[in-house]
């Protein structure tokens, strides 16, 4: 059975486009895409390669899965995760540390006890007991004023969808490996999480939710570097001399006392 016309209207309406706009992007008449959605006629194959280029989406999704009424594909296909974690002697969770050298191994081991066993480990007051947390060491400026070396501590997130447009996150990816960003939620609208560094010279880009292994929602950081104060106009020689004579002052003042 194809779903060809219900996904074309519910993939048009959720990427915010009328007929008439989605008939320009083809080349075709809007009276075409009215009888595409209403199953009267099929596009070409020709069309359907734009089709999914337009919507970002699959061949076999755009004409075999109902989207209409179960949604994107990628979103059916998350599975419930048991996390590896590690425990202490009274059986609370504690914080596993993938630091720089170990990164690369953790995408592979990150399921594996035995692997998970051999992190360092610790635990953190004021964090709440009822999340499970990992730590994980940055690399790079691309997060600057955050120094490299910097440990960041997130909570683990079931879902994708839980993600808040703007807040940081530690991703483990199959393509980028482990990646610290800020991250906006296109799931929805595109099947990816759009990912941004803080410090400007890097270029934002795209990650398809498929290649998202791990998500971890950045709650504290753990750093050797002290920020530096925040920067301000230099103080002239004349407001100098006026503080030294208002300090004057006020020596005065007390010594009469």
């Amino acid at each position: 059975m194809s779903f060809l016309g219900s996904n074309i209207k519910a993939l048009r309406k959720k990427s915010g486009l009328t007929q008439t706009q989605l008939a320009e992007e083809l080349n075709v008449q809007r009276t075409m895409i009215s009888a595409y959605e209403d199953g009267r006629s099929e596009p070409r194959l020709s069309t359907l390669l734009i089709l999914t280029t337009i919507f970002d989406v699959s061949m076999d999704e755009l004409t075999r899965w109902d989207i209409a009424s179960k949604g994107r594909q990628f979103l059916q296909r998350e599975k419930l995760k048991i996390l590896t974690v590690t425990l202490d002697q009274d059986e609370q969770e504690r914080i596993s540390m993938v630091g720089k050298k170990a990164s690369a191994g953790y995408l592979n081991g990150y399921a594996d006890p035995e692997y998970m066993e051999n992190l360092p480990n610790f635990r953190l007051p004021n964090l709440d007991g009822n999340q499970t947390y990992r730590a994980f060491e940055i690399s790079g400026d691309s997060m600057l004023p955050m120094m490299p070396g910097t440990v960041v501590v997130g909570a683990y997130l079931e879902s994708p969808m839980e993600i808040k447009n703007g807040k940081t996150y530690v991703l483990v990816t199959k393509n980028d490996g482990i990646v610290y960003k800020r991250v906006f939620n296109y799931i929805e609208e595109r099947g990816k999480l759009f990912a941004v560094s803080d410090n400007q010279t890097y270029k934002p880009y795209d990650i398809a939710i498929q290649d998202v292994m791990e998500i971890w929602e950045a709650k504290a950081f753990i750093s050797t570097h002290f920020p530096d104060p925040s920067p301000s106009a230099p103080v002239s020689l004349e407001e100098i001399g006026k503080m030294i004579l208002e300090i004057k002052s006020d020596i005065r003042k007390i010594s009469k006392h």
